[in-house]
């Protein structure tokens, strides 16, 4: 083995190794990527061993960063994310939870259908995790609570339905990958919409199921008749998500404004709901512009971070040897795909989603190219893919945001157990959109043909 495959190795394990020590992931990566890049210019200029790196290929790290920080794309992240927190903070989902449970209220496992309902709502306006679960568990699992339903499917339903956010448009994550695969973000928004929507179905017909089948664990809840005047409350409750939908989501499909123009409309509607609503105090607002920050700086120190690790495991030979190592492996190209989801998805217990767009992705993307699969259907299913980490332990960040905000009487043990049937779903929509395509390519040809 060459030495370059040798600190390619090194470098990847090391990753590895080091991720479960808990120190910052953005630090590990930048640091890994500055020793390793300097022992390998050290063994090819003092001891003549063939790494493939000298100063002048490091010295293509910082024209990396550059690249990455002037891109117009990356605007949108801050701009969605203070769309999320605004909403948040407006007192929609509170209006929405009270209308949509005298509608559904009255069936088995009624609340939990509302809390997926308004967290698909939710996930198609915020796209973040951490607001979507902690909202939901503090509107609808006290609820559920309080109607006897079962610890776990209620821990379950609001840690699943909180991470539809990061895959339903318009997603962070999906902007990440679109930048990561030069790929459009208007291809993976519209991409994202049905399989998107068949994780929400799949999830309301496994309530459907619990409620017929085991009504002790879901049972109905007394509730106010369904009238016309439910229905104007539903109505208006509707109405506000629904506008900053269509000016999000349809400005970016119509092709009236890029992703990161409509994220500032999304940002300004927010902002204007939020204080035609009066929840907009200057402590509010200060808050919310805090943690935009804090959140946006997170995510730009891994990119940095991965940027750097990413060019020297290259400038090693990195990518070629994962290539080779999954050209090799003795499976058809669909066999391959199916290796590099396992793999992703046991990654997904140690690595967040942002290491994994970030290193593992960009990776696997020539592989998949070279192997003729259509590059927005895999990025998708590799979006879907990366949903589980959010509920797998021991870094599902989507139980602990629970853990934080629930009552007394939820352990994480019960979210655990919760969270199984849920894993369990999105696995079978996995399979679905591996199997039919046409789920996450249909609506991108239809758009644009």
């Amino acid at each position: 083995m060459a030495a370059n495959e040798i600190l390619a190795i090194g470098m990847f394990v090391s990753f590895i190794a080091l991720v479960f020590t808990g120190f910052p992931v953005a630090w590990l990566l930048g640091g890994l990527a500055v020793v390793f890049s300097a022992l390998a210019v050290v063994l090819e200029a003092d001891f003549n061993l063939a790494t493939g790196m000298d100063w002048n290929y490091t010295s293509l790290t910082v024209e990396r960063i550059w690249n990455v920080m002037e891109n117009w794309v990356m605007v949108a992240l801050p701009m969605f994310i203070l769309m999320g927190l605004l909403l948040d903070r407006s007192g929609i989902a509170n209006q929405l939870m009270h209308s949509f449970a005298r509608l559904f209220g009255s069936l088995r496992g009624g609340l939990a259908i509302t809390v997926t309902v308004i967290g698909l709502m939710l996930a198609a306006t915020t796209g973040i995790i951490g607001a979507s679960v902690v909202l939901l568990a503090l509107l609808g699992l006290p609820a559920m609570l309080q109607q006897n339903y079962d610890k776990s499917l209620a821990a379950g339903t609001v840690c699943a339905v909180g991470t539809l956010g990061i895959l339903i448009p318009p997603s962070i994550m999906l902007v990440l990958m679109a930048d990561r695969m030069s790929m459009s973000v208007g291809d993976l928004f519209l991409g994202a919409v049905f399989p998107g929507a068949l994780l929400g179905g799949l999830y309301i017909a496994y309530i459907l199921l619990v409620g017929w089948l085991q009504p002790e664990k879901a049972p109905a809840a007394p509730t106010e008749p369904f009238d016309w005047s439910a229905v104007k409350d539903l109505f208006w409750a509707i109405l506000p998500p629904a506008f900053l939908i269509l000016a999000v989501l349809g400005s970016i499909f119509q092709g009236w404004a890029t992703p990161t123009e409509a994220a500032g409309v999304g940002a300004a509607g927010a902002l204007l709901l939020a204080v035609l609503k009066r929840q907009m105090s200057k402590a509010v607002m200060q808050e919310v512009l805090q943690e935009t920050t804090r959140t946006t700086a997170y995510i730009f120190a891994v990119l940095l971070g991965a940027t750097a690790f990413s060019l020297v495991l290259r400038g090693l030979g990195g990518d070629e040897l994962i290539e080779g190592a999954l050209m090799s492996l003795p499976f058809e190209p669909t066999g391959i795909i199916v290796a590099i989801l396992v793999a992703t998805f046991l990654l997904g217990f140690f690595l967040d989603w942002i290491e994994l767009t970030l290193i593992v992705l960009p990776l696997v993307a020539p592989v998949v190219g070279n192997l003729g699969f259509d590059p927005v259907w895999f990025t998708i299913l590799f979006a879907v893919c990366l949903q589980t980490s959010f509920l797998t332990p021991p870094v599902g960040f989507a139980i602990f945001y629970l853990k934080g905000v629930a009552p007394e009487g939820i352990e994480v043990t019960t979210i655990y157990r919760g969270v199984v049937p849920f894993i369990a779903l999105q696995v079978i929509g996995m399979l679905i959109i591996f199997n039919w395509q046409a789920v996450v390519t249909w609506l991108p040809a239809q758009a644009y043909g």
